[in-house]
């Protein structure tokens, strides 16, 4: 059963397993031993983002031809970068735009497959990675290019960074539910247009290569999201750029997981560009 957090009538942050028609049974546990249901129901007032991360890795250039629309080779090696947990967004809630994107529209979508670990693990070989996974959910990599190309002194963190800047959710789900992780379908919709179809299958580096590989001599904890990579159709590998700006709606769809969907907002909150 999808696993959810949320406001309750009262405005109470709960956990809780997903029912139909806006409620859920309010669940118990942790994402190290799981979540079990208690037999009380709630409304759901507000989702929330599924789970507060304890650390956010991401990847880089893992979708064949995603590499191929940026004109840059296939990586051998997964190419992993960092975002801090503040940047955490939950459905609903407004991206914003930066006021230090001064120098023009930049700010990108990436939809992507989210992994979020439950077991902890260290040095965990690929033929159990996925035992260690409790769920997956939907994430958008926002994305300044500015700051990620040229702006962060050579890193692409910075520019992945700032506040709101990683939206995840609707909910949770289970291995079970998923199954085999390398072949759902994943989309994104700018104000209702296409911008970016495809699937896992894509991926150069599978869920549990990316487990395997980020566990090296790295303690994994519970908690832990990954965000696996983006497929082609991105803003600015489009002829001309395409960027997000304020008044605009970003979706992000993954099979079976459901629709992440926030609105874009200017530095102040409002409708207005950024500088």
């Amino acid at each position: 059963m999808p696993i959810i957090r949320f406001l309750d009538a009262k405005g109470e942050i709960r956990t809780g397993l997903e029912l139909e028609g806006g409620r859920a049974e309010i669940a118990r546990g942790d994402p190290a031993g799981g979540y079990f249901g208690t037999g009380e129901v709630a409304d759901v007032a507000r989702l929330l983002a599924p789970i507060i991360p304890t650390n956010i890795f991401g990847i880089g250039l893992n979708y064949r031809r995603h590499a191929a629309e940026t004109g840059q080779e296939i990586p051998e090696r997964p190419i992993v970068f960092m975002k801090p947990t503040s940047a955490l967004l939950d459905p609903g809630a407004p991206i914003r735009i930066p006021a230090c994107c001064e120098h023009g529209p930049e700010v990108d979508w990436e939809a992507e497959l989210a992994v979020v670990i439950g077991r902890p693990g260290r040095d965990i070989p690929e033929s159990r990675a996925l035992e260690h996974v409790l769920g997956y959910t939907c994430a958008n990599d926002v994305s300044a290019r500015r700051w990620q190309k040229h702006a962060g002194g050579g890193q692409m963190v910075r520019g992945k960074s700032f506040d709101t800047f990683c939206p995840l959710g609707p909910r949770l789900l289970t291995p079970i539910e998923i199954g085999d992780p390398g072949g759902l379908a994943i989309r994104s919709f700018v104000n209702g247009g296409p911008k970016q179809s495809s699937t896992t299958a894509d991926m150069v580096h599978g869920v549990a290569a990316l487990i395997a590989w980020l566990s090296r001599d790295t303690t994994l904890l519970p908690g832990t999201v990954i965000l696996t990579g983006t497929p082609e159709g991105v803003g600015v590998a489009r002829e001309p750029p395409e960027f997000l700006g304020p008044g605009d709606e970003v979706v992000v769809e993954v099979e079976g997981i459901g629709r992440l969907v926030n609105p874009v907002v200017g530095p102040d909150g409002g409708s207005g560009s950024p500088g």
